[in-house]
């Protein structure tokens, strides 16, 4: 691709993304239908200037109707590897409220840490539950926990979303088992050990800056209120016990890391590997969860068959537009990929002659940002820093998939499926959500950085 059709690509995607920013602030166009005439718009420009697609030939050009295949397939991919989880994340989730579950965690962990300390108890529940469920499946879970604490403490529920969010954000960017490191970590043959290991140590600094650090700050900015938690209805009801409830919400996740377990333990192929894999896959774990929870902190309850029949269709039908929305992010992100953004951005940070870590790091972080994938960003930036990382030898690849790892967290906005799962959990407008989330995405990439680059410099002092 030539350097003028290089450019021409690169300002056809900025001018999608602020009419994409546009369309949902200021014309109030539902983000499905702003995300979906963005992607067509960038598309349609790539067609006019006789762009060919990644995923073709190399020679013949793009046409319209491939675009709107990129984006139909796009969304597909991205519904199919999240909707399933999203949505049995959600009746779990709305289980544990309606059986009153969720308060009785918040009161049992406000009483263990006590009240002015409800922000290690989430933070404690970020790291535990992220560490191997995927973003969304840990936000949803967490969530009627985060309304249960910001009722029995009293406190900005900001105070505790920013930190939750920061938290469950670095372990999905930086931490194996998570798609993107695994990625990483094979790309560049790192030690899985070796990265969890930096992962903790650059990973929580990180986290705790974005997270408490900045929640101090945006509470004093920000005055929001955190949609309201149902109450537990009263009639034939018994509400769980603690142990009981905390079981339920963690099923899911211990299914997860035992998978994960078996894995570093090398028993895949195995009889019991195969089992284990086959518990812990993020659908069948999930499932599991769900199943029990309707026993657990259902008819344990008192509820009857046609009760949770009604739970589990009322969270599936709240989170319809917000999957819709989601899908659509990703056909976005697809038909920018396809018109070759991802490779230009790479190219043109290689060609900076850059440091090996930060010439990484922007490659990531310009490519989240243009896409909105952070497993994209960090997988196209592993496969670019894989052939010069033999031209230095004395590079640390685990340092290097965390320091990716923090630039595919960069700046989240509209065009990341993350933005909206945020924003319509915590009842944010889209400014709120760009004062909140995005900020804390973006000191994540920039902290993750700092700490990566001051580590490789001990490393090579000592």
């Amino acid at each position: 691709m030539n350097a003028p059709q290089s450019w021409q690509i690169i300002s056809l995607a900025l001018a999608a993304i602020a009419a994409l920013i546009l369309l949902v602030t200021r014309w109030k166009l539902n983000p499905f239908l702003a995300l979906t005439v963005a992607a067509l718009g960038m598309g349609g420009g790539a067609v006019l200037l006789g762009v060919k697609p990644v995923s073709g030939d190399g020679t013949a050009a793009w046409t319209f109707l491939q675009v709107v295949d990129a984006f139909q397939l796009g969304l597909g991919r991205t519904l199919g590897g999240v909707a399933c989880v999203i949505c049995l994340g959600a009746i779990l989730g709305k289980l544990l409220s309606e059986s009153g579950g969720a308060t009785v965690l918040a009161r049992g962990f406000s009483q263990f840490f006590g009240k002015d300390n409800a922000g290690w108890c989430i933070i404690a529940l970020a790291i535990t539950v992220g560490l191997s469920s995927w973003f969304a499946v840990g936000f949803l879970l967490l969530l009627p926990v985060l309304q249960g604490l910001t009722r029995e403490t009293g406190r900005p529920f900001l105070s505790l979303a920013i930190p939750l969010v920061s938290f469950l954000s670095v372990m999905h960017g930086v931490m194996p088992p998570h798609p993107g490191p695994v990625i990483a970590v094979s790309a560049l043959h790192a030690d899985t050990g070796k990265v969890l290991l930096w992962g903790f140590l650059i990973g929580i600094p990180t986290a705790a800056i974005a997270g408490p650090f900045f929640a101090k700050i945006a509470v004093r900015r920000l005055h929001t209120t955190l949609p309201p938690l149902p109450p537990a209805r009263e009639e034939a009801l018994r509400a769980p016990g603690f142990a009981l409830t905390l079981f339920s919400i963690l099923l899911p996740i211990a299914l997860m890391m035992l998978a994960t377990a078996a894995e570093l333990l090398g028993l895949k192929g195995t009889p019991a590997g195969t089992v284990l894999l086959s518990l812990g896959s993020p659908v069948v774990a999930m499932l599991v969860g769900v199943l029990f929870c309707l026993w657990s902190l259902g008819s344990r309850c008192g509820w009857k068959g046609p009760q949770l029949l009604k739970f589990s269709e009322q969270s599936v039908n709240a989170i319809g537009m917000t999957l819709l929305t989601v899908g659509a992010g990703g056909g976005f992100a697809r038909v920018l990929t396809e018109s070759g953004l991802a490779k230009i951005l790479g190219e043109m940070a290689a060609e900076a002659h850059l440091p090996l870590m930060l010439y990484g790091w922007l490659a990531s972080a310009f490519i989240r940002v243009a896409t909105g994938s952070a497993t994209v960003a960090i997988t196209v930036a592993a496969d670019l820093l894989a052939p010069m990382l033999g031209q230095s030898p004395d590079a640390s690849p685990e340092l290097l998939v965390v320091a990716i790892g923090c630039g595919s967290l960069f700046l989240s906005h509209l065009n990341d499926a993350g933005f909206w799962i945020v924003r319509d959990c915590l009842g944010l407008s889209v400014r709120e959500t760009l004062q909140t989330w995005t900020i804390t995405e973006t000191i994540i990439g920039v902290a993750g950085l700092l700490l990566a680059l001051g580590a490789e410099a001990l490393r090579h002092a000592f």
